[in-house]
């Protein structure tokens, strides 16, 4: 029989957790023609191979591995568009998500609504047990930005579990970010017309085993999402990162060049300053802008050579401007090095989006 519901499940070292979890599917959703596509990208501890063990004699479940792509929202889409079910529910892989209401959540697209959320913020409802508590201050922080822009009123904008019809996947894919962790939020914002929610009620759980994804470079993507949505993609996801890595950079630099310029004189040290902060943006870079195609062992190391070689173009401009500015009488040394600084960040931008993370 066809299944009538997917469950797309993007995952990252949940090995442990992926039998309990189709158990935990088989109890809940007994009598329903139903698939589970895990989206695993590449994780070190077997995940994908736990998944596939399952397969080997359950046909409900399937597994897409990924290899130098990474990220949730651009798994979910992924796994949205390998099912045809007419019904397709998003949920975390590490059983923190009350695999329960599925068919509440099912009935209740099946009676009206454009998309059923799980939600830990309407009555009933709970996330104390799942949270610690700089993770809550993240989510609510982010769910209180999320609905200054939204259409509708959600309590929950912030939830990983929801469910929807596929058509209106597939209406919305071509205009989701496929960037960061909130893909319901992109789901919201990017569709043309006022779509009609349900919320229905669940408590939070605590996770068993594996770790959190969330940190506060999640909050960074989710502020850029926000934006790249605000205005309508005029200001890409990953610009805005990097534009924020970069003032990031700034600060650093200066604060180098404060630090050297007495000791150093202002050319060596703008030179010191402008290589520490090279290094930084790299590190930040890798880890915030470039998440999705993050630098790993020894491409780490390869890309990092790359990047102080060609930014060192850069660099040679950022010293040889200041100085000028500097010598010229023009500009005293501070707003001289933040000059160079910024001529530096243009020219990083366009060699790491060209060169760098894609010289694996």
């Amino acid at each position: 029989m066809p299944a009538r519901l997917a469950i797309i499940i993007p995952v990252y070292g949940e090995a442990a957790n992926v039998a309990p979890l189709v158990a935990r599917l088989d109890s809940a959703l007994a009598g329903l023609a139903w698939e589970a596509v895990f989206v695993d990208d590449d994780s070190p501890d077997g995940t994908a191979a736990a998944a596939r063990a399952i397969a080997a004699t359950d046909p409900r479940i399937r597994c897409i591995r990924r290899i130098g792509r990474r990220g949730l929202a651009s798994a979910c889409i992924e796994g949205f568009l390998s099912i045809s079910a007419p019904f397709v529910a998003v949920m975390d892989g590490d059983l923190q998500h009350d695999e329960t209401i599925l068919p509440a959540m099912l009935a209740a697209v099946e009676a009206g609504a454009d998309i059923a959320i799980g939600s830990r913020h309407v009555a009933g409802g709970a996330a104390q047990g799942g949270f610690s508590a700089a993770r809550g201050a993240l989510s609510e922080g982010g769910a209180a930005l999320a609905r200054l822009l939204l259409p509708v009123k959600v309590a929950d904008p912030m939830s990983g579990f929801f469910l929807l019809r596929r058509d209106l996947v597939e209406e919305v894919a071509p205009r989701l970010a496929a960037r960061g962790f909130k893909i319901l939020l992109d789901i919201l914002l990017s569709a043309r017309r006022r779509l009609v929610v349900a919320e229905l009620p669940y408590s939070f759980r605590s996770r068993q085993a594996g770790e959190s994804k969330l940190d506060a470079t999640v909050l960074l993507e989710f502020g850029a999402l926000l934006l790249d949505k605000a205005t309508r993609g005029a200001v890409p996801l990953r610009f805005v990162a990097f534009a924020a890595v970069g003032a990031i950079g700034l600060l650093v630099h200066m604060v180098a060049l404060a630090l050297l310029v007495g000791p150093l004189g202002f050319g060596p040290a703008q030179w010191a300053a402008t290589f520490v902060a090279m290094t930084a943006n790299f590190v930040l870079n890798n880890r915030i802008t470039y998440r999705d195609a993050r630098l790993r062992g020894g491409a780490l190391w390869r890309g990092l050579a790359l990047f102080y070689l060609v930014c060192g173009i850069g660099a040679a401009a950022n010293v040889g401007i200041a100085g000028l500015l500097v010598r010229d009488g023009l500009l005293a040394w501070g707003a001289a090095g933040a000059a160079g600084a910024l001529i530096t960040v243009v020219w990083n931008y366009a060699v790491s989006s060209t060169l760098v993370w894609r010289a694996r």
